[in-house]
């Protein structure tokens, strides 16, 4: 991942805040349209699960360019999704309904070199995430 890469993710990221509540909300809509078997690994308030799932996209962005500080959370992320029931084959689920949101959310600035860049980004994430989940199986 380079440092126009890292830009790229940034600042579409930033085009998506405002609009964040609703980006959650097609992002789960698509998560169990791709999978349904997904829904009920989701027990609590949908929108409040939204807000922290917007919150803690925000929190890796904003780390990207100081990946060595974030690594540490995301790996904690990665072991307590184990308990939610989280298979390695979700991620790629995930993926899917994150990238769609992001097209959906951007429209015409959602280039192939922006998909790129936030497809970079999630497999960076997703591997650190399933390599900590599958450590502590």
């Amino acid at each position: 991942m380079n440092e126009h890469q890292i830009t790229l993710v940034q600042e579409s990221f930033a085009k998506v805040a405002p609009i964040a509540d609703q980006a959650a909300a097609m992002f789960y809509q698509k998560l169990f349209e791709l999978d349904p078997e997904l829904k009920p690994l989701f027990k609590g308030d949908l929108d409040e699960q939204g807000k922290k799932l917007m919150k803690m996209i925000g929190i890796a962005v904003n780390g990207l360019d100081r990946l060595e500080e974030i690594v540490p959370a995301v790996q904690n992320l990665g072991e307590r999704h184990v308990g939610y029931g989280v298979k390695d084959r979700d991620y790629d689920t995930v993926a899917n309904a994150l990238l769609w949101t992001l097209e959906q959310g951007l429209g015409p600035d959602f280039t192939p070199e922006c998909k790129e860049a936030w497809t970079i980004t999630y497999t960076l994430l997703a591997t650190t995430m399933k390599d900590a989940a599958n450590a502590t199986v």
